[in-house]
């Protein structure tokens, strides 16, 4: 028997602000609220994202994060700002060039432009 990939949950502090981060990045809804967690609906091409409330704040950096792919680097990373993330980082290799930000609860992820 196999598993497979069913959603992606991060854990934050206040999961319902997250959300209104999340949903407008991604361009999806919230399909579940339970207070301590919030999920949202999978986003085109993509999985589930579940907001999971804990009590202690994320230190150190992220052990496993999200990589979004987009077609205009950019303006997506310009467009991700202005929603409440932060630019962290840029990285280039031969075929490959990526920004790393963090979401409003400083979560990390990266994008990148084209296929990985």
């Amino acid at each position: 028997m196999a598993i497979h990939m069913g959603m992606i949950t991060i854990d934050c502090a206040d999961p319902q602000g997250l959300a209104r981060f999340w949903t407008a990045a991604l361009g999806t809804t919230v399909a579940n609220d339970y207070g301590e967690f919030v999920m949202l609906a999978a986003p085109e091409g993509g999985l589930p994202l579940g907001l999971q409330r804990v009590p202690e704040p994320r230190t150190g950096k992220n052990r496993v994060h999200i990589d979004f792919v987009g077609d205009d680097r950019g303006a997506e990373v310009k467009r991700l700002v202005e929603l409440g993330a932060e630019e962290v980082a840029e990285h280039e290799v031969p075929g490959l060039a990526w920004t790393v930000l963090t979401d409003p609860e400083g979560n990390e992820f990266c994008v990148s432009a084209g296929v990985h």
